[in-house]
């Protein structure tokens, strides 16, 4: 059974209700009803507030990177570890095909089970998982093969071992090498992009977010810590934050919003999987035909304009 959010319970009654109609036999009670939670579910998708959508973002039933991988990729191998230290499973790596394009996906795996977030760290990256997914790029780049990020982390492990082991250099390593590797790339934020653990895998030609994912420079919990002092105040840190696609795409930082169900990814798997492999399918056409001159040429100067801004005229 799924996870009911706060904003959802009424939904849930109603088709609770609609349910015991059913069972009734109460075929007018069931038309009012379907009627009636057809309106509620479009009243209430229809305005949500940015830290509604966060919660969407981090529902505990919304699809992972694996759940994409497993119904995007038509054929596909698993690489791993980073070849200095050992194998990060907060990161996945797969070789493979997409409707018979040869590619490779790079996603930030969060666990599902108890077990599961344990060995995947609950999607936070060590160093040497941004190393293992920097080598399987690089990799990539060596046979000319296009790239899916499929970014969800809350952020990067901040742990003592994973500062020892120079989590902040990896991280501007990715932030370099991505910047100029002579490939192809697409990077879709799927669930939470979170800091510079996002942001490690973030660097592409196309960078995209599902509609009810976030990125954000810090959680909003840390945010409402550091600036009031209080935790409790993560939704106003939040909606001051701008995080959600929609203002992320107005703000020019994105380049596009995939559409997923109206009432969140977790809803439908396999809709949400195809809407992101028709998008890295279409950007891959366009991509290819780009020299690799100009390819490099046009991520230069999308990164160099971000923040540009004009004065407004006295």
């Amino acid at each position: 059974m799924l996870a009911v959010l706060d904003f959802e319970k009424r939904i849930e009654e109603l088709k609770q209700q609609i349910d015991v109609a059913k069972i009734k036999g109460d075929n007018h009670a069931v038309e009012t009803l379907e009627k009636e939670l057809k309106q509620e579910i479009t009243k209430t998708f229809k305005n949500l507030t940015p830290y509604q959508k966060l919660l969407l973002a981090r529902h505990p039933d919304r699809p992972h990177a694996i759940d994409i991988i497993e119904r995007i990729m038509d054929e596909k191998y698993e690489l791993h570890g980073d070849r200095e230290f050992r194998d990060d499973e907060a990161i996945v790596c797969f070789i493979g095909t997409i409707e018979g394009e040869k590619c490779v996906v790079i996603g930030e795996e969060k666990g599902r089970n108890t077990k599961d977030k344990l060995k995947r760290n609950f999607g936070m990256p060590h160093p040497e998982g941004y190393r293992k997914a920097l080598r399987v790029a690089k990799l990539a780049e060596k046979f000319d093969l296009p790239i899916l990020f499929l970014v969800d982390t809350p952020g990067a492990f901040p742990g003592i071992g994973a500062e020892e082991r120079g989590q902040s250099e990896a991280i501007a390593r990715n932030l370099l090498e991505l910047s100029r590797i002579k490939t192809p790339t697409v990077s879709v934020v799927i669930g939470e992009g979170g800091s510079g653990g996002a942001l490690a895998i973030g660097v592409a030609d196309k960078f995209a977010m599902l509609k009810y994912s976030v990125f954000s420079v810090i959680s909003p919990e840390g945010c409402a810590a550091i600036l009031w002092g209080d935790n409790s105040k993560s939704e106003t840190a939040t909606k001051a934050l701008k995080i959600s696609a929609e203002e992320l795409k107005e703000l020019g930082l994105i380049d596009d919003i995939i559409d997923e169900p109206l009432e969140g990814a977790h809803r439908d798997y396999d809709k949400t999987a195809e809407n992101i492999k028709k998008y890295f399918l279409a950007q891959i056409e366009e991509l290819k035909n780009l020299s690799k001159e100009e390819l490099l040429q046009r991520r230069f100067e999308k990164y160099l304009n971000y923040g540009s801004f004009k004065e407004a005229k006295k």
